[in-house]
């Protein structure tokens, strides 16, 4: 029976995205094991889990732990497959991998470099040179938006290089509402019927810059609501700053959202100020919802949004484009409802049941 290894940095990304593609493996009659860091969650689909001791910084002494824990566990198991998914993990699988005696075939998923063009020269030199060192050892990689694309074929990150439209999306978990409903969950909120509802679900961290979003509310109509579900290191900083530009009474910080379904059919507008992304999911499941989106013009958001069609860009850090791209919206609400519907089709390509079977040829083909 072939086995195959996922590893990830934390266990939920594997619980949150990939789950799926267990399953798609035990059904082809693989036999699965899962290796990550962080705090445990059940994996069901996993025939075996082990914790590894990742860390959040590379050089710390736990990570070479980790890859020499990653090593025992292909020497081992011997498996005929790795997959390593976020950046850190796959950094030290490959390294692990290239010490075995039997190495496995090795697909990387890329799900977003952590640099660009804007990136600090030094920040961008470290980053790019561990993507080069652990190239060699990687047979398959697969990216996620035109740059990281075209950047991973100029330097040669993969012996092959393939772009995958994400991960996929289960769109039923976002079930359509009728206008009743939408109003009874706006009520359950304390948001008025007449409020246009910004929604940005995102992890509170520098790179996703919720305060640009903030800044801008002093900007925008009183009737302009913002709307951040998530958690992070910079959660607190952020509420502070709501209250301190006079906005708190127009910002709902409803914390940690297991089920977002219920924000998505309240919502007007999906938003986003990010520093850079992969393909990220908030936005494909904002416009499977119909919401035009409005978002920083960086890669990942690129690839998603058509200015003027599904949504609007602006510059990163610019809380006054971002709020003259609102504006825009609130003038023109017919436009604004057409690009929403727009968006609901242009989401399409992005269902799981659309990318998991292309994902999957692919995982395979590196070890045929």
């Amino acid at each position: 029976m072939p086995v195959v290894l996922f590893t990830a940095s934390t266990w939920s990304h594997i619980a949150h995205f990939h789950r799926p593609y267990l399953r798609a493996f035990h059904a082809l009659g693989w036999q699965v094991h899962a290796a990550c860091g962080g705090a445990s969650l059940p994996i069901p689909e996993a025939d075996a889990c082990f914790d590894i001791p990742f860390e959040k910084k590379m050089t710390a002494p736990a990570n070479f732990r980790a890859q020499a824990r990653l090593r025992a566990l292909m020497a081992e198991h011997r498996y005929d497959l790795v997959i390593t998914h976020t950046s850190l993990a796959a950094f030290f699988t490959r390294l692990a991998a290239a010490s075995v005696r039997h190495r496995p075939a090795v697909v990387n998923v890329a799900h977003g470099y952590l640099f660009d063009d804007e990136t600090p020269f030094l920040k961008k030199n470290v980053l790019v040179s561990a993507e080069r060192l652990t190239a060699s050892q990687t047979d398959l990689l697969l990216t996620m938006n035109d740059y990281d694309t075209r950047f991973a074929r100029c330097y040669r990150l993969g012996r092959r290089v393939e772009q995958i439209p994400g991960m996929g999306v289960d769109f039923s978990r976002f079930p359509a509402v009728s206008p009743q409903e939408r109003l009874a969950l706006r009520r359950e909120h304390g948001i008025n019927a007449d409020a246009f509802v910004l929604l940005y679900a995102a992890e509170f961290s520098p790179r996703k810059s919720q305060a640009t979003l903030l800044r801008a509310m002093p900007l925008l109509p009183q009737h302009v609501v913002l709307a951040l579900p998530g958690q992070g290191a910079l959660l607190d900083e952020c509420r502070r700053l709501a209250e301190d530009l006079g906005v708190g009474d127009r910002v709902i910080f409803p914390g940690y959202c297991a089920a977002m379904a219920s924000w998505y059919a309240l919502a007007d507008c999906a938003v986003s100020a990010s520093r850079s992304e992969g393909l990220p999911f908030n936005i494909m499941e904002a416009m499977h919802a119909s919401l035009p989106v409005v978002a920083t013009a960086v890669k990942g958001h690129t690839d998603l949004v058509t200015p003027g069609q599904t949504g609007l860009l602006f510059p990163y850090g610019d809380e006054a484009a971002f709020a003259g791209a609102i504006e825009e919206l609130l003038a023109e609400p017919d436009r604004t409802a057409a690009m929403g519907r727009a968006a609901a089709q242009a989401a399409e390509p992005y269902e799981l049941s659309r990318v998991l079977p292309q994902v999957m040829e692919l995982y395979l083909s590196a070890v045929q």
